[in-house]
């Protein structure tokens, strides 16, 4: 992969002015500009928001990224920034619904005419742009990339949930929470809350106002069942090992709003602040000899992995460091940055074979940031509690941990590696999670599977009277809410032929290795 110089591209559509949704710090609290309610309407309370109806949450488009699964290698740099100036249109298209709620109440088809049809247009322009890049180096673009260029307005309570839900504990006036089948499931392992989309339908909804999180993304966890299913037991044949890896918790405060697996060359590709341990050059121009030549912060040095995951913030009225930067406050992540306390990364193997050594540079993404508008298809966010992880792990709403608890985030990536390649175009057909059973796809082999463990040490929020005060929620793209299902965790492989070696061995021969 060479290095990738393209400067970000501007978007087509002009960037709305932020200011009506600038930060205030009142009464000790934190308020946004308040999306769902009108201008006369008062916010009350501390570190809480109102909120009345609207017609339209967020803005729902087709993730063209996850669709194109066949990209010619000669051509996938030149997509991914036309891939990435398709987010920064949809951003920009959010913000202006977000702050243009006066007019969308005066005039019924302002949404449609201002907002929706322009970006349609805009979005045309780019994804012609990625098939003339797919034709000029031999491919043939889809026919279908041209239906992908509408985009509609989503209501509140119209989250795609992707057809699922799994009816855990109800704890009013919440929604019904969320059941992950515990770390590890796979990509099936979700169940959705009936939560809605913008929580437009919760009075005091906390948080941002408009953009999440709501008193609906939250749920006290000691009135969930228990829903953790029994893992597969390892026969014979299987590989019991695990290899443990200590590259601290970002002590050394590397952030950016970067993501150099989807968006290389592209400064804020994310549009969310992440974390970074391991690997120190992770940024949109890094490339496998960056990587390669890095410093580390993984007490093994063999260990050159970069490990990063979006920040989680609390909104409790502190106004952090990149308040007015973008990806930060400017595309409406706020509130204060909370420093994980453990980062704990093990390698395990599979029930049902001995593990292959991973490829150079292999690159993973699990979950999804985009479940909002994309379903639940490739979510895979497990929030719990300690002293609950064993029993209770949720996709679709975050914790309220009681007394003496706190704050779990377990990400397991896919397990399966399709023998050949380091990456693909949408970034996931190249690896694969196992079935329940334990078994890769025909032609996947398995490869030691990455589990993360993050524990946080903040103050449970406090949910009265369909309030949420001192919601807690992860960085995201700002159109996605900041719903729970959309956590992921991203992984580049930059192991030493050596220590990649000592770590299968160690997991094949069932043994406990750092």
């Amino acid at each position: 992969m060479g290095r990738n110089i393209r400067k970000r591209r501007s978007p087509l559509a002009v960037r709305a002015v932020a200011a009506s949704a600038a930060l205030a710090i009142g009464g000790g609290g934190l308020v946004w500009a308040n999306f769902y309610a009108s201008a006369h309407e008062s916010n009350s309370g501390r570190n809480t928001t109102k909120a009345a109806p609207a017609q339209v949450a967020t803005i729902k488009c087709p993730d063209v990224g996850q669709k194109l699964s066949n990209v010619p290698n000669q051509a996938r740099g030149e997509v991914d920034g036309e891939l990435a100036t398709l987010d920064q249109q949809i951003t920009t298209a959010y913000q202006r619904l977000a702050t243009t709620r006066d007019a969308q109440a005066r005039d019924a088809s302002f949404v449609q005419n201002s907002i929706l049809t322009p970006l349609k247009q805009n979005r045309s322009v780019i994804i012609d742009r990625i098939k003339l890049e797919i034709n000029r180096v031999g491919g043939k673009a889809p026919g279908w990339l041209d239906g992908l260029s509408s985009c509609t307005g989503q209501p509140a309570g119209g989250q795609n949930n992707g057809g699922q839900n799994n009816g855990g504990a109800t704890a009013a006036p919440s929604a019904s929470a969320s059941a992950g089948a515990g770390a590890g499931a796979g990509a099936g392992a979700s169940a959705s809350a009936s939560a809605p989309a913008g929580g437009a339908a919760q009075p005091g909804n906390g948080g941002q106002a408009g953009n999440g999180p709501v008193a609906a993304d939250f749920v006290d966890i000691t009135k969930v069942q228990p829903n953790v299913a029994r893992k597969a037991r390892t026969g014979a044949a299987g590989s019991s090992g695990v290899f443990t890896t200590s590259c601290g918790v970002n002590a050394n405060k590397k952030f950016n709003t970067d993501n150099v697996i989807v968006a290389p060359g592209v400064t804020n590709g994310a549009h969310h602040l992440h974390d970074y341990v391991g690997n120190q050059s992770n940024d949109a121009f890094a490339n496998n000899d960056t990587f390669a030549a890095a410093q580390t912060s993984c007490a093994n040095q063999g260990d050159k992995s970069s490990y990063y995951w979006p920040v989680v913030r609390i909104q409790n009225g502190t106004q952090d460091f990149d308040q007015n930067n973008d990806g930060g406050g400017k595309e409406l992540n706020v509130g204060q940055i909370q420093q994980v306390r453990q980062a704990q990364i093990k390698f395990v193997g599979s029930p049902t074979s001995k593990v292959v050594a991973m490829p150079k540079f292999l690159r993973i993404i699990t979950g999804d940031a985009k479940t909002t508008t994309n379903g639940l298809a490739n979510a895979n966010a497990h929030w719990s509690c300690t002293g609950f992880e064993n029993k209770v792990q949720l996709t679709a709403q975050y914790p309220i941990c009681p007394r003496g608890s706190t704050v779990v985030r377990t990400f397991a990536f896919q397990s399966c590696w399709d023998g050949v390649n380091a990456d693909s175009a949408n970034h996931r057909t190249h690896v694969a999670f196992a079935d329940a059973q334990g078994n890769c796809a025909n032609g996947f082999k398995a490869i030691p599977q990455l589990t993360m463990r993050l524990v946080y040490g903040f103050r449970a929020p406090t949910l009265t009277n369909g309030q949420i005060k001192n919601a807690y929620a992860v960085d995201g793209f700002p159109e996605q809410l900041h719903k729970a299902t959309t956590d992921h965790d991203d992984f580049i492989n930059v192991f030493d032929e050596k220590l990649m070696n000592k770590m299968v061995t160690c997991i094949n021969n069932g043994q406990r290795c750092k």
